[in-house]
């Protein structure tokens, strides 16, 4: 980690594997990450993620939207 980089300011990027085709409305309730169909039939929502809380943020909204997340993963920078 580089000095001019301290934890709190980074961030990373990460995608989150759902399963199914997402509605609109799912769509629309991340307007902060790019949303596309996966080859195999489900959803990849991917963008920057602030920090630790930020990702338990993300994971608590996906959960009340009642998607099933089968795989995440951070992106390269």
């Amino acid at each position: 980690m580089s000095a001019s980089k301290p934890w709190g300011r980074m961030l990373m990027r990460y995608e989150f594997l759902v399963t199914g085709r997402v509605s609109d409305i799912v769509r629309a309730a991340f307007p902060e990450f790019e949303v596309a169909d996966g080859p195999t039939g489900g959803t990849s929502i991917f963008g920057p993620v602030r920090d630790k809380a930020a990702l338990r943020g993300m994971l608590a909204r996906l959960d009340a939207l009642g998607l099933t997340v089968v795989e995440m993963r951070k992106l390269p920078d």
